[in-house]
C-alpha cells in the first residue's frame, strides 16, 4: 500500500473522479506528445491526496473502452487498481511512439503540469521537427552511379579539404570510392547520397542570373544561365554580380585597390547560404537579380525550422536544412562550424534586408550608386540653374581648364552646395574620404578651389568662373 503524496508533472496527471475522464484523455494525448509515456490516476485529488473510488469490473471495462475511441492513433494502456493511503484508486500507464496523438480530434502538448492545445502552425512544426531526419534530402540515396562521378573533382575537393589523395587507395577508382566514403557520401549499400551529385558531377546544378534596367523586372538588360557543380556556381554568381555593379577604388600606399559598391564578403556569404540552405526538393533555381537600386540573391525554401527574420538580424544563428552539404563547405573552409555567416553579412553590409515571398527566401543588398545618381541628378539641376545665371554675368571669363570626370563632378557639387563635407562628397562620388582629400588638395593647388572657414562651419569656394560641360 502506497502512502506517499503524489504530485502532477509532465508525465503524471491526477484526477479526483471518473467524471473528469474527458480532461484525463486530453492529458494522455498531451503527455504522449511531449514525453512518449506517462501515468493518469483517478481517485487522487490535484493536491496529491488519495480520495478513492468505488471500482467494479464493469467500471474497468467501461473505462478501457472509453479510452480507446477518443485517442488517435490508438493506444493500449495498462489499467489497474491500486491502494493509496488505504483507498482504491485507478492507475493508467500508457506509452506510444506514433505522435502526434489527438484527443477528441485535437492535438495537445504537455507543459509542466498543464495541457495546451496546439495551433495549426505549432502542429505543423511539431510534425516537421519529428520527421526532420526522414525528410532530409542531402543524406538520402540518389540516382547517381559511381561511374558518373568526376574523379578530378573528387581529387580537387580532397586536396582542398587536406585529405591525402594517395593514401585513399592504390588506383583512381579506389581513391574516389574511399574519398566519397570518408566524406560520408557513400552509404553502406554502395549508393551515393544526393549531395555527391551537387559537388562531383559535371553539370548537375543550374544558376539563373539577370540584370534589370529599372528597380523592377519590367526591363531586362542581360540574362545568363550557368550550369556546373555547386562550387563552380558560387564563383559564377559572385563574378556575375561584380561584373554588373559599380566598382570604386581607393589608394593604399602606391597601389590602387578596387572597392565594389557592395561588400564582396557579404555577397559571397549570402551566395554560399543560398546554395547551402536552400530546399533541394524544390526544382526551382538559385537566382541572382541585379536591379538599379539593389542586388537580390534568391533561393527556393523559406527559413528552416523555427527561425525568423528577426533571428537573422540578431546574428549568430544556425539551423541547417542540409547538414551534410554544410559539412562539406566547412571541410574546405567556405563556412564556419559556429554558424557566423549572418554575423559576417551584417558586419560587412549592415543595411542588408531579408524577406520571404512564396517559397523563396531573398537577401537584398542596396546599391549606393543608385542613391548617388539620384542625388547627382538633383545637383545637376541646381548647377544648371546656377551656371545659367553665372554665364550672363561672366561671359568674358570662361575657363578653358580640362578636368577629369571626378574633378568635374566634385566642382559641380560644391557649386550647388558649398557646405558639403568631405564625407558627404565621398558618399556622393563613390570614393573614400582619402580619395576626396586627394582631389580637393589637387584643385586647391591649381588655384581652382579654396576652403574658407573651419571644418564644421566652413564652405568651399570655386575661384574661377566655370561653364562645366559633361
Amino acid at each position: 500500500m502506497l502512502v506517499e503524496i503524489m504530485q502532477e508533472s509532465e508525465t503524471m496527471e491526477l484526477k479526483k473522479s471518473l467524471s473528469e475522464l474527458k480532461e484525463g484523455l486530453v492529458s494522455i494525448a498531451a503527455i504522449l506528445n511531449k514525453q512518449g509515456a506517462g501515468e493518469l490516476w483517478f481517485g487522487v485529488a490535484a493536491n496529491g491526496q488519495a480520495t478513492g473510488l468505488t471500482v467494479t469490473d464493469k467500471t474497468m471495462r467501461d473505462l478501457s473502452q472509453s479510452i480507446g475511441a477518443p485517442i488517435e492513433p490508438r493506444i493500449y494502456p495498462k489499467i489497474e487498481t491500486q491502494l493509496l493511503s488505504g483507498k482504491t484508486c485507478i492507475r493508467i500507464r500508457f506509452e506510444g511512439q506514433d505522435s502526434p496523438y489527438f484527443a477528441h480530434g485535437r492535438a495537445y502538448m504537455r507543459v509542466a503540469d498543464e495541457d495546451r492545445q496546439l495551433s495549426a502552425k505549432a502542429l505543423e512544426k511539431y510534425i516537421l521537427d519529428k520527421h526532420r531526419e526522414a525528410l532530409r534530402w542531402d543524406n538520402q540515396p540518389g540516382q547517381l552511379a559511381l561511374s558518373e562521378v568526376s574523379s578530378a573533382k573528387v581529387k580537387a575537393f580532397a586536396q582542398r579539404a587536406r585529405i591525402s589523395w594517395n593514401s585513399l587507395g592504390t588506383n583512381a577508382s579506389a581513391r574516389v570510392q574511399q574519398g566519397l566514403a570518408k566524406l560520408e557520401l557513400l552509404q553502406s549499400d554502395g549508393r551515393l547520397c544526393n549531395t555527391a551529385r551537387l559537388f562531383f558531377m559535371h553539370e548537375p546544378v543550374e544558376l539563373r542570373c539577370a540584370v534589370f534596367g529599372t528597380t523592377d523586372t519590367a526591363s531586362i538588360i542581360d540574362r545568363h544561365d550557368f550550369k556546373g557543380d555547386i562550387l563552380t556556381l558560387i564563383e559564377e554568381a559572385q563574378k556575375y554580380i561584380l561584373k554588373n555593379i559599380h566598382i570604386g577604388m581607393r589608394i593604399e600606399g602606391l597601389l590602387r585597390v578596387d572597392v565594389p559598391e557592395i561588400s564582396t564578403e557579404a555577397l559571397r556569404e549570402a551566395i554560399i547560404n543560398a546554395f547551402c540552405h536552400r530546399d533541394w526538393r524544390d526544382p526551382d533555381y538559385v537566382q541572382v537579380a541585379v536591379f538599379k537600386n539593389r542586388v537580390e540573391i534568391r533561393n527556393p525554401g523559406t527559413l528552416y525550422g523555427n527561425l525568423t527574420i528577426e533571428d537573422l538580424h540578431r546574428g549568430n544563428v544556425s539551423q541547417r536544412r542540409n547538414p551534410l552539404i554544410a559539412d562539406l563547405f566547412r571541410r574546405i573552409e567556405m563556412v564556419e562550424a559556429w554558424g557566423r555567416g549572418m554575423t559576417l553579412i551584417h558586419e560587412n553590409a549592415p543595411d542588408v534586408a531579408f524577406r520571404e515571398i512564396g517559397n523563396l527566401f531573398i537577401a537584398s543588398f542596396a546599391r549606393p550608386s543608385f542613391e548617388a545618381v539620384t542625388d547627382q541628378e538633383t545637383v545637376d539641376k541646381t548647377v544648371d540653374k546656377t551656371v545659367d545665371k553665372t554665364v550672363d554675368k561672366t561671359v568674358d571669363m570662361v575657363a578653358t581648364n580640362t578636368f577629369t570626370l571626378r574633378e568635374t563632378g566634385l566642382l559641380r557639387m560644391v557649386v550647388a552646395n558649398p557646405r558639403l563635407s568631405q564625407k558627404q562628397l565621398a558618399d556622393l562620388l563613390g570614393l573614400s574620404e582619402r580619395g576626396v582629400r586627394y582631389l580637393t588638395d589637387k584643385l586647391q593647388k591649381q588655384g581652382v578651389l579654396q576652403r574658407q572657414g573651419g571644418k564644421k562651419t566652413g564652405q568651399w569656394v570655386v575661384l574661377i568662373n566655370l561653364i562645366l560641360k559633361l
